[in-house]
């Protein structure tokens, strides 16, 4: 006999995992357990049924979490009749506070790792938490809310909208968000002094060089005061100078906020400011102490 009960966006069962027989649960039952102080049982993207590692706490909650653990992580996408598998089986915990360097040549899939922790992809099997939070039980809605309120993004072209000031670039999110406009505009000041642009506050992009660009998308990531930051090759597209002053000023200010900072690179110059490296190779990731060349195997 088949059953479920649909609350909201989930389906669910009353029933605490203790008193479960999972070996008499049908291949055909969808069933995700919520009640306080239980593990959970939820159906993953491959329909697995496996515990969920979140607490009632979610993010920012009291509760200590890693601020990013990957849990058999699968993601491939079809090209033409053949399958690509760009992560294969990806487990791993990133700490709060943590710098961690994503090291992996031009189409390892260091960017789709990033997309997949901030919930803008979704993977084909496994599971993304962020502060506890499985995001990949989320629907894309809710993801989307969760990134705005939980996560900042630099991106290599620093996607800046074109048609607004520098000001009004970095106020976007918390204004989406709903903040008070003075307390908004004051947050946004704030950062912009401390990446030394206060002074082009009402410039538009277009103005600005590639470096003073991603100085404003650094703030713009920062505005929402989010927990984890996720860095995209921030300095990909700038000189060897002027990415330096960038990454310098990426790493102090998530630092001096206790931010963890998750950058995804091609550049092995990077490494040994981090308190964790990884390599992508070949769909796994790997922690290593192997900087130098990125087209080796992958070592511990």
């Amino acid at each position: 006999m088949n059953w479920r009960l649909e609350i909201g966006d989930w389906r669910l069962g009353s029933i605490p995992i203790s008193n479960l027989q999972l070996t008499n649960l049908l291949s055909t039952l969808i069933l995700i357990i919520v009640c306080d102080n239980f593990p959970l049982l939820y159906q993953d993207n491959a329909g697995r049924m496996k515990l969920r590692r979140e607490n009632n706490q979610g993010a920012g909650g009291d509760i200590a979490e890693p601020a990013v653990h990957l849990e058999d992580l699968h993601k491939s996408f079809a090209e033409g009749r053949k399958e690509r598998v760009v992560l294969d089986g990806v487990t791993a915990s990133f700490e709060r506070g943590h710098f961690v360097v994503l090291l992996g040549k031009s189409g390892s899939g260091k960017s789709t790792l990033l997309n997949l922790i901030s919930g803008i992809e979704t993977p084909s099997a496994g599971d993304v938490y962020v502060a506890g939070q499985a995001i990949t039980q989320l629907n894309e809605r809710r993801r989307t809310l969760f990134r705005r309120d939980h996560i900042g993004f630099v991106f290599q072209f620093f996607n800046l909208i074109p048609t607004l000031t520098v000001l009004e670039n970095v106020t976007l999110p918390r204004e989406l968000a709903g903040g008070a406009r003075r307390d908004v505009e004051a947050r946004a000041m704030d950062l912009l002094e401390r990446v030394g642009l206060a002074d082009r506050r009402d410039t538009f992009p277009d103005r600005l060089s590639g470096g003073e660009q991603q100085r404003v998308a650094i703030a713009r990531a920062l505005a929402h005061d989010p927990d984890l930051v996720l860095a995209d090759e921030p300095t990909g597209n700038l000189d060897e100078d002027t990415g330096e002053r960038v990454l310098g000023l990426l790493l102090e200010l998530t630092q001096d906020a206790g931010k963890t900072l998750l950058m995804a690179t091609h550049s092995p110059e990077v490494a040994p400011l981090a308190d964790h490296v990884y390599r992508i190779h070949d769909g796994h990731l790997v922690q290593t102490t192997q900087y130098t060349n990125l087209q080796s195997p992958v070592h511990q």
